[in-house]
């Protein structure tokens, strides 16, 4: 009772000191999965300085008590002590464990892998990194955008990445943990948010000149209805997504400001993903049958 009140104590006082200065970063989630990580920082955090807050006092304390110049000689008459031994060692070792059992169960739900249980359907955004911008294709709705992405709060969104040149990594700080973008592959990540408002999205691998710049906009809108605002906003543009299109844009460029496309090839992201393989025929599609073939593609994917 009292180590868990202890515990609670420094998790209290550490979530109030870095809350001070981490306004818009991990330890300010506004989402499900970035609340559930924090929450993990902190605990691990606490259990830690249990260990090192005694160690530091003693620290000090000792070099107060056996200074220089004090009038009682330090003389022991002893070389080991049992019941020293004993705290030294099993208190780091529960706290390891603990910290073990903590860990691997937190592997597992916190997953990025692993979709959300919601009530409602995940929205699929498939997401390319490029030099030094990034991409975002959604299957469902027939679009695509540069350096901002969209999406209703309360609504878990399944995103699917890879990379057009090096390896980098999507984050949104206040959403959840990072996962990286490979040439070649697919990986994913999941995340939901509980609030509506604009979070900010970063790389958090550096790749090259243009890194610094490699930012985008996140934007969780109040309802679904203001989603489908955006997406209807978006349509507007008569710009196109297709292969010839999306060589243009993979050209490196620094600062890209937000473009939209209000039409974007069904299979671009599949023949982004599979260009590096040897022997790949690009899948050629109708660029104008976006919800029948996006749909039959994601399906496929799954």
């Amino acid at each position: 009772m009292f180590i868990r009140k202890l515990v609670n104590l420094l998790l209290a006082g550490a979530a109030s000191f870095a809350l001070s200065g981490c306004e818009g970063g991990v330890l300010d989630p506004k989402g499900q999965i970035g609340a559930d990580e924090k929450y993990l920082i902190m605990v691990a955090t606490g259990l830690m300085l249990l260990v090192v807050i005694p160690v530091i006092v003693m620290t000090l304390f000792f070099a107060w008590k056996y200074r220089e110049g004090r009038n009682e000689a330090y003389a022991p008459k002893w070389s080991h002590s049992t019941k020293i031994e004993t705290v030294v060692w099993i208190i780091p070792v529960i706290i390891i464990v603990i910290l073990g059992v903590i860990t691997w169960r937190s592997t597992h739900e916190l997953d990025p892998y692993k979709k959300l249980a919601h009530e409602k359907e995940h929205l699929v955004v498939q997401v390319v990194s490029l030099n030094w911008k990034w991409l975002f294709i959604y299957p469902e709705q027939g679009i695509a955008t540069v350096n901002e992405l969209a999406f209703p709060k309360d609504v878990p969104v399944e995103f699917r990445i890879t990379s057009d040149t090096t390896m980098n990594s999507f984050f949104i700080p206040q959403l959840g943990g990072q996962i990286y973008s490979m040439a070649g592959m697919e990986t994913q990540l999941h995340l939901i948010a509980n609030e509506a408002g604009r979070y900010d999205g970063i790389s958090a691998n550096y790749s090259g000149e243009g890194f610094t710049g490699m930012k985008f906009d996140a934007i969780a809108t109040e309802d679904e209805a203001g989603f489908d605002a955006w997406v209807n906003k978006v349509k507007t543009s008569e710009h196109t997504l297709d292969m010839a299109a999306y060589r243009q844009l993979a050209e490196p460029s620094e600062h890209h400001p937000v473009e939209y496309f209000g039409d974007v090839s069904p299979n671009l992201f599949h023949n982004v993903v599979m260009k590096f393989m040897q022997d790949h025929h690009p899948i050629k599609g109708d660029a104008h049958s976006h919800h029948h073939s996006a749909s039959t593609m994601t399906e496929a994917e799954k």
